[in-house]
């Protein structure tokens, strides 16, 4: 995984590929043979027990990635956890809880914004962790531990390969202080396998675009850990085909951003979630009803005759690290027949250094 594109026309084109060897690499860092876990610190491990809340600091993709986080941490391990914008948490701090631990996810370990909760939160004396691609960036360096996502170099501003690695990272740490009901490494190693099954289908998501992306603005939908893999999805097609995209929670629809479904707006459909598929299938029919050209990105246990996109089947909270990737395909695609720029996005720098 070097600097060079090889074979393939832009970095986030090689970096999306790159994912499947990113999750085997992380296996092969912090599982042994055994699917133990090896070469985190016990220190962290007490880091995390000992907390009574946790708070993710994160901006852009990093934060997208912290809220899947957040129902890694409260459902594997029962470990409260918040999730909030850098920008925001550095000047209006909310009340904290006694034994907070403060989580900073960063791909290039150099956010402004970042840096900034991090100085203010050591000063009151409370511990920190920064996961990172740079274990030699300032913030790995002036949290109390750091944690390497070896998703190694992404030269694309768009990240792809980071967040999917970040959210295996989170996964390990949660995995570490919970009750160990799933066997995490075998897990990891079918979403690598299940990963390579979607890059497999790239050109078919391709013919999607052309078909379905035609406008001027787009919706992603989804509900519970959907929604959240919405928010990250909606930013992939923003920042680089520019086309005014937002991810909402399926529900919310029905107050306020209906009004804006109009005929053959593009509104894009997460499910991966048996409890709540019916519900969001049922959003869909509502902006079916009002004109929008839908599409849906299922997983095999939920999907319906019709959905355009079906992922396999993997443990629930990993279906995020599934679902992204055709959304990472969607953007690219986008982008292409636009003839923009997708490895240099306009006004956009791969790490953000001031605030």
């Amino acid at each position: 995984m070097d600097i060079e594109k090889g074979e393939y026309s832009h970095f986030m084109m090689k970096e999306i590929n790159e994912q499947p060897s990113v999750i085997r690499r992380i296996i092969g860092k912090y599982f042994d043979e055994n699917g133990e876990i090896k070469k985190i610190s016990s220190r962290i491990f007490k880091e995390i027990e000992k907390s009574d809340r946790i708070y993710i600091i994160g901006a852009g993709t990093s934060m997208n990635a912290g809220f899947i986080g957040k129902e890694m941490f409260e459902k594997m391990a029962g470990i409260p956890c918040e999730v909030h914008i850098a920008s925001e948490f550095a000047y209006n701090i909310p009340i904290l809880t006694e034994k907070p631990l403060f989580m900073f996810i960063s791909q290039s370990g150099e956010t402004a914004d970042l840096r900034a909760v991090l100085v203010n939160v050591k000063a009151k004396g409370y511990r920190t962790l920064t996961i990172t691609n740079v274990r030699t960036s300032t913030l790995a360096r002036e949290a109390d531990n750091y944690v390497e996502i070896h998703a190694g170099p992404e030269i694309a501003v768009a990240s792809t390969k980071a967040y999917t690695a970040q959210i295996a990272i989170l996964s390990i740490l949660a995995y570490m202080v919970s009750d160990k009901h799933i066997d995490l490494r075998k897990e990891l190693s079918k979403v690598a396998i299940s990963i390579e099954n979607i890059i497999d289908k790239k050109d078919y998501i391709e013919d999607l675009v052309k078909e379905y992306l035609t406008k001027r603005n787009c919706f992603y939908i989804g509900r519970g850990i959907d929604y959240y893999a919405c928010l990250e999805s909606s930013l992939k097609l923003k920042e680089i085909s520019y086309i005014q995209t937002e991810g909402f929670a399926a529900g919310e629809l029905k107050h306020g951003t209906i009004a804006l479904i109009e005929e053959g707006t593009p509104v894009i459909a997460i499910i991966s979630q048996r409890s709540i598929s019916k519900n969001t299938r049922s959003n869909l029919n509502e902006v079916q009803s009002r004109g929008a050209a839908t599409l849906v990105i299922s997983t095999k246990a939920v999907k319906e005759a019709g959905d355009q996109i079906v992922v396999d089947d993997v443990y629930e909270l990993f279906s995020p690290i599934l679902t992204i990737i055709p959304a990472q395909f969607i953007a690219y695609y986008a982008a292409l027949q636009r003839g923009y720029d997708i490895d240099k996005p306009r006004n956009l720098a791969k790490s953000v250094t001031v605030e």
